[in-house]
């Protein structure tokens, strides 16, 4: 029971992490070589929170759901969180060029798709 239990875990863990990432691998590794992907995030003077999360990503787009670590679906779930609750403080006006979404972004979500 406990182990399908954990693979039903699992399932919810990675449908949700899809949902949330709506860019493609391919996609999010090129925009995370852009100057405009760098400029947003905490970060203690190195890569921000945010653009080793989505180098996470990519990796996690290329990798089989039954090779997923437990570590792997830990972020993924953070990553979800993360996209949630980043969603609910949409700014008003055009967000095309802003911090928000370029945040959103580097966490493999772009609000304008």
């Amino acid at each position: 029971m406990a182990a399908e239990r954990r693979g039903a875990d699992r399932d919810e863990t990675v449908d949700a992490f899809h949902e949330a990432v709506n860019m493609t691998a391919g996609r999010l590794e090129k925009w995370l070589d852009t100057d405009e992907s760098k400029s947003v995030g905490q970060s203690d003077g190195g890569e921000s929170v945010g653009h080793a999360s989505g180098r996470r990503i990519v990796k996690l787009l290329h990798t089989n759901k039954t090779d997923l670590t437990d570590d792997d679906l830990a972020h993924m779930r953070k990553v979800v969180g993360y996209v949630h609750r980043h969603i609910e403080q949409r700014p008003d006006g055009d967000i095309t060029g802003t911090p928000w979404r370029y945040s959103l972004m580097n966490w493999g979500h772009d609000p304008e798709k």
